[in-house]
C-alpha cells in the first residue's frame, strides 16, 4: 500500500492529528501533526518507550527535565528520546502544520 506523509491533513486541527503508519510488536510508526500545538502547562512526557522522532516540515521546541535550554527542531533535524527521559513539545509552529514522523520502539 502507497501512502504520502502530506495527504490527508484535517482543515482544522483543534488538537494533534496522529496517525499509526505501521506498527508490530516493538515497534510503532506514526505521523503527527502540529498546528501550534504545545504540551499542557505543567505536563511532561515519560514514556515506556524510545522514541526516534523528525521534523519533516514546520518547526518545534522540546523541553528536557533537567536542561536549560529547549532544542529547537528545523525540517530534516531528528532526535532519540530515550524511555522515561522526560520530555514536553515548548511550542509548534503557529498557523502552519509541522510534520512529525515518530518511530517508538522497546
Amino acid at each position: 500500500m502507497v501512502g504520502n506523509l502530506y495527504d490527508g491533513i484535517p482543515g482544522a486541527l483543534p488538537e494533534e492529528a496522529v496517525a499509526v503508519l505501521a506498527s508490530g510488536s516493538r515497534v510503532r510508526i506514526e505521523r503527527i501533526v502540529s498546528r501550534g500545538h504545545a504540551s499542557p502547562p505543567g505536563f511532561w512526557y515519560d514514556q515506556d518507550e524510545n522514541e526516534w522522532v523528525a521534523v519533516l516540515q514546520g518547526q518545534a521546541q522540546l523541553a528536557f527535565e533537567g536542561r536549560a535550554q529547549p532544542v529547537c527542531l528545523e525540517p530534516g533535524d531528528h532526535l532519540l528520546i530515550k524511555a522515561h527521559q522526560r520530555h514536553r513539545v515548548v511550542s509548534t509552529a503557529p498557523g502552519r502544520d509541522t510534520i512529525w514522523l515518530a518511530v517508538f520502539f522497546r
